[in-house]
């Protein structure tokens, strides 16, 4: 991305700070980020303060994290940051993060959230219940939402006037209509709603879940791909230090992060205060729109549709123009020597958001499915890597500390993936289970933590860097 020059500053002012922090927030903040707390409320009941708490160690501690780690250890890129590991590791990590959170998971996941809440209760409201009738609706739907994200997408430099200037607030104010009506006017109080399932049994077992539920929302993962348009947009405003970028990208992160903690609670608190008169949805989404219409009718339910599909158009906006940014940098043409095909950006753009449209229209469920098992091998690493980035100067950022510590972590990683895929082939699951099963955490889902702490301490007593 190119920007008009601007006289160099060392710091950002207050308006340009919440601006900056105003468009990582909306990067943020997508679909996920609202059905999740309102089911884990609904489910969570009295308990429900316990379960937020885990829920934003990762569904916001963590994205927070990647962008501390981003600015201390001055990345220009997610593969920059993984080149501490090894070339190797740097190339795989990066095509397989940044597929995840884009046109394999995420993005197609913005459209089928934005449809599945905000469109299928209204069509079904009009009659429209048939399925056929719904995957057209659905084809439709996404198509013109994906033609919304290549519009902004291809103008990359304006994406903060975009996202933090209008998508975001646009999508704050009305988030707000809702809120505060809920807020005023309970549906009935959270004290006397009990937990609902086992897995909020207790304070404890309700705050681990909520830790585990904040995987679902990506954004630890994403925090490490937003880095690169969170620096290049303080860039823009005139910082071009690395040390003063790196001051102001904590700055702005901070009051991202303050913003999303204020709204996982208050969207916890209504979930919970829902269940005492809905009773349990499904979903989140289902209960996002039972409430919206409990209070508001049919408008209710529009309402609900224009706050979850600008949600989502903003972060997939995010997604796509920072895949493309790094992906026609790390593959910048096809082929060798003469015949080689230059590969600019715009073409990245567009072929990430077809890619994106057709896995959409196989349906959120499909997607879902598929996800899990990719992020729980993907947020061990990215974790690992955000901490050794963030603490490096504590150990002068020395490649066998991240070889050994990675290099464990992928190991525990990779069992707990092969024990999930492999599940419904029990024969061959079986000694990936065994060992999964018996590593230290692994009944909090945190089988990783232990090896990746080994292979820590190793990378540390090792005096000569063999990598």
């Amino acid at each position: 991305m190119t920007h008009p020059e601007r006289t160099e500053v060392s710091r950002l002012s207050a308006r340009q700070t919440l601006v900056v922090a105003s468009m990582l927030f909306g990067l943020f903040f997508g679909a996920g980020n609202l059905i999740f707390p309102v089911s884990m409320g609904q489910n969570a009941g009295a308990l429900s303060w316990q379960a937020a708490l885990g829920f934003c160690i990762t569904g916001v501690g963590l994205p927070l994290l990647g962008i501390v780690a981003f600015a201390i250890s001055e990345s220009a890129s997610l593969f920059d940051m993984c080149l501490r590991v090894g070339k190797g590791f740097a190339y795989f990590f990066t095509v397989a993060l940044y597929l995840t959170i884009g046109p394999l998971f995420a993005v197609p996941r913005t459209a089928t959230v934005s449809f599945q809440v905000g469109v299928v209760p209204l069509l079904r409201q009009a009659g429209i219940a048939d399925g056929t009738a719904q995957t057209v609706a659905l084809a439709v739907f996404s198509l013109a939402f994906f033609a919304l994200v290549l519009f902004f997408s291809l103008r990359p430099s304006r994406i903060l006037d975009w996202v933090g200037r209008i998508l975001n607030p646009l999508f704050l104010s009305v988030l707000a209509i809702l809120l505060i009506t809920a807020l005023v006017r309970p549906m009935g109080s959270l004290a006397a709603v009990a937990p609902q399932t086992p897995a909020y049994a207790s304070g404890t077992q309700s705050f681990f879940t909520g830790f585990l539920e904040g995987y679902n929302t990506m954004d630890a993962l994403a925090s490490l791909a937003f880095g690169v348009i969170l620096v290049d947009a303080i860039r823009g405003l005139g910082v071009k230090k690395a040390e003063h970028t790196a001051s102001s990208a904590m700055r702005s992160g901070f009051f991202a992060s303050a913003a999303m903690v204020i709204i996982y609670v208050l969207l916890t608190v209504v979930g919970a205060q829902s269940a005492a008169l809905l009773g349990v949805s499904a979903d989140g989404g289902t209960a996002l729109f039972a409430i919206a219409e409990h209070y508001y009718g049919t408008a209710g339910g529009v309402l609900l549709g224009v706050i979850i599909t600008v949600a989502c158009l903003k972060t997939s906006v995010g997604l796509i123009t920072s895949l493309g940014s790094t992906f026609s940098e790390l593959f910048p043409r096809m082929g060798r020597g003469e015949n080689a095909r230059p590969l600019s950006y715009r073409f990245y753009a567009l072929t990430f958001t077809a890619v994106s449209f057709v896995i959409a229209n196989a349906g959120l469920d499909a997607i879902i499915a598929f996800s899990i098992p990719v992020l729980l091998f993907l947020y061990p690493l990215t974790i690992v890597l955000m901490v050794l980035c963030a603490a490096g100067r504590t150990f002068a950022y020395r490649p066998s500390v991240f070889a050994w510590g990675m290099g464990f972590t992928v190991l525990a990683a990779g069992v707990q993936l092969l024990s999930s895929v492999l599940s419904p082939i029990p024969p061959l699951a079986f000694p990936f289970t065994i060992v999964a099963t018996h590593l230290p955490l692994a009944d909090l889902g945190m089988g990783w933590v232990a090896p990746a702490i080994v292979g820590i301490v190793i990378g540390v007593c090792v005096r000569k860097d063999r990598v």
